[in-house]
């Protein structure tokens, strides 16, 4: 594909994804074998937590722990302010072993961000991409001591081995469309286990579909560098596939079925936009 087309990894990502699927039926083996095996007897998932105000970001704590999440992803980005207040909400009602990641999604301005890693200095939570270009994340990395999380800022190969160098993340967050599917993200994958830099392994956004292919690449990788996944089917309301991966108590495993274990519901998906026949 890369032959064929230069960039837009989120087209070629469904067709990546899609290939392997074939390759897992055809082999009858399950993607995640493929990939390189079966770690653990699940996936530890993380809820993502929508920006609101401080209180109720606080609120919904309760309610996604007793669905079985452990691992909270606070969305800020916002006022300086009003992200201290939300992270210190939500931070004071974590329980043992519980874990708070704050995630701007590029949101914050260098001075903005810095006033929020100072304002939570005494707080145990993650720093997730704070602002949008590369050099600027590494400028607050350099400033705080909080696990570091980069995300945007990684879109293959050579900006993680760069971040590695120097020393800008804890965690990285690989997203499958991101990186063009399970084959170039697979390869990211790897070279993280060889370097020891944790995951979360996920995707944009998706439903049972990409919920399948993050299961399997999670459930291939070592438990160890394994951060957190996403359950994106839990997400939505509408189901495109049967046999889809289903969160059991804040887990999810992947497929034991050849391929991605799924089949696609066509009267949900709708007609094809595209035939290569």
């Amino acid at each position: 594909m890369d032959a064929a087309l230069k960039g837009h990894p989120y087209v070629k990502s469904g067709l990546d994804i899609a290939c392997w699927d074939i390759l897992g039926q055809v082999a009858g083996l399950p993607v995640c074998t493929l990939l390189g095996g079966r770690y653990g007897e699940g996936i530890t998932l993380y809820r993502a937590i929508s920006q609101a105000e401080p209180d109720a970001m606080a609120e919904s704590v309760a309610g996604y722990r007793g669905q079985g999440y452990r691992r909270f992803q606070l969305k800020v980005g916002g006022a300086p302010e009003v992200d201290i207040a939300r992270i210190r909400a939500v931070a004071a009602l974590l329980e043992p072993g519980e874990v708070l990641v704050a995630d701007a999604n590029t949101g914050w301005l260098m001075h903005e961000a810095a006033r929020v890693v100072r304002g939570v200095g005494d707080v145990d939570v993650y720093i997730e991409q704070p602002c949008l270009g590369y050099q600027e994340c590494l400028s607050i990395r350099r400033r705080t001591d909080h696990p570091f999380v980069l995300d945007e800022s990684v879109d293959g190969l050579d900006m993680l081995l760069r971040g590695h160098a120097d020393g800008a993340m804890d965690v990285v967050n690989l997203k499958l469309s991101k990186l063009g599917g399970l084959t170039k993200t697979r390869q990211v994958r790897d070279l993280c286990v060889t370097l020891g830099v944790a995951m979360t392994l996920e995707d944009s956004w998706g439903g049972d579909i990409a919920t399948a292919a993050i299961a399997h690449l999670a459930h291939s990788t070592p438990e160890e560098l394994r951060f957190t996944a996403t359950d994106f089917n839990s997400y939505v309301t509408v189901s495109t596939a049967e046999g889809a991966p289903r969160r059991v108590d804040g887990r999810m495993a992947a497929s034991t079925a050849p391929g991605l274990g799924i089949t696609p519901r066509m009267d949900v998906l709708g007609a094809p936009k595209v035939d290569l026949s």
